[in-house]
């Protein structure tokens, strides 16, 4: 019986000891796995954010966004700041710190792009990690190629264009729309869509400024609007694009026309001359280009079979030297554009007769147009000038209706002739 009771109480207990020692163990081990699970939990997704950071940097989003901070850096030092520490911080985890300093030093000058930048690069790495670092680096630089220049954006076709008339005032709205931040234009004539269209849209597009989201993208070729395969073309590139027609009194803007003719030419003929088939008889020579460029409403016909009115906008170049103000809040309503070119922007030089651009901060001379501008006009007959508003009279009647504006340019020729009469 004693036997049978210490057994018992030895086969009670031992198991109790075996089973705490068991739970013991299971618990360290647990404990043990539970510490190396939340180290693991600890790393791995700091890696995997890393490393989505590191994809997310040759995301398109992320470059415009640091491509916008790093183009206001001029408008304040704070947001600049922000957008390279990003910048170098994704780049760290790459392992790739001295080329973002590079990288940003580089886009901290204007005057430098970033071809310059990829080119330093591969000067820099070591032989050994040349093809790692091309592998890693591609997909970004390519997108940096597409997508960014050194003013900080894209190369785009334009969404607006100037696209007449010759002598009426196109070089003086342009550089008025270019005081607008939200405009980038062309300032050269680029001549696409006449002379230049075998190029390809891709030399075209490479023309064009670069541009930021929201701004617009334009050019001015005033001979677009005469040349009878333009608006084709143009329809063809985009057919949702805004056009621009600067129009002025026919007979004003043939003078003008001559003018800048002569003073390249002085050998030609007088404009009398050129302007008739036969004086004596009065009929007007309307193949000479500077008379038929007048013919408004016969090149109208033309764009009107592809772009509707809408798409148009009738600026006036008389309106334009006398209301400069007033025209540039028509054309800027136009293009979506807020109404910043106002009046403060404009003054009128009474030596060049036409309004100039008022000096910008950054400069120590007003912005006016160049000694082509505001020629005198040789004297004309004002025989010659009476025919040639007769000439021209049913033409802009036509025009009038086709617009839907009234320029009232025979007003003018009604003066002009009380004028003479005097």
């Amino acid at each position: 019986m004693a036997l049978w009771s210490s057994t018992q109480l030895f086969t009670s207990k031992v198991p109790r000891k075996i089973l705490f020692m068991f739970t013991l163990s299971l618990s360290v081990t647990y404990l043990f796995y539970s510490l190396m699970s939340c180290y693991n939990s600890l790393q791995f997704p700091l890696q995997e954010n890393y490393a989505y950071q590191g994809r997310l940097v040759t995301d398109e989003p992320t470059f415009v966004t640091l491509r916008e901070k790093l183009y206001s850096v001029s408008q304040g030092l704070t947001e600049y700041t922000e957008a390279t520490a990003r910048f170098t911080a994704v780049s760290s985890a790459r392992d790739d710190e001295q080329r973002t300093v590079e990288w940003i030093r580089t886009q901290a000058s204007p005057t430098k792009s970033v071809v310059y930048y990829q080119q330093q690069q591969q000067h820099s790495v070591a032989p050994e990690k040349e093809e790692k670092a091309r592998q890693e680096s591609s997909t970004t630089d390519s997108e940096l190629r597409v997508n960014c220049t050194s003013d900080y954006g894209e190369k785009k076709l334009p969404q607006a264009i100037i696209i007449g008339v010759k002598k009426g005032g196109t070089r003086a709205l342009l550089e008025a729309l270019r005081v607008h931040p939200d405009v980038r234009a062309v300032g050269n004539e680029p001549h696409f869509f006449d002379r230049n269209y075998e190029k390809g849209l891709d030399w075209y597009r490479e023309l064009m400024p670069s541009t930021l989201e929201g701004q617009i993208t334009m050019e001015k070729t005033p001979s677009y609007f005469v040349t009878s395969h333009a608006p084709k073309r143009i329809h063809s590139m985009a057919r949702d694009i805004k056009l621009i027609i600067v129009v002025r009194n026919p007979v004003t803007r043939a003078i003008s026309d001559y003018t800048q003719t002569l003073s390249k030419k002085p050998e030609i003929p007088t404009f009398e001359v050129l302007a008739f088939k036969n004086r004596t008889l009065g009929l007007i020579d309307a193949s000479w280009s500077a008379l038929r460029i007048g013919i408004y409403a016969l090149h109208l016909e033309t764009w009107m079979q592809y772009f509707p009115l809408s798409q148009m906008h009738f600026v006036s170049g008389e309106r334009l030297i006398v209301d400069p103000a007033g025209e540039m809040a028509k054309v800027q309503d136009f293009l979506g554009l807020k109404r910043i070119v106002t009046d403060k922007h404009f003054y009128f030089n009474k030596t060049k007769g036409f309004p100039c651009l008022k000096k910008p901060e950054d400069s120590s001379m007003p912005r006016c147009l160049g000694k082509s501008k505001g020629r005198t006009h040789p004297k004309i007959d004002p025989d010659v000038i009476r025919r040639l508003h007769k000439f021209y009279k049913p033409f802009n009647m036509m025009f009038y209706q086709m617009t839907g504006q009234n320029f009232e340019w025979e007003l003018e020729a009604e003066h002009e002739h009380k004028s003479a009469q005097d």
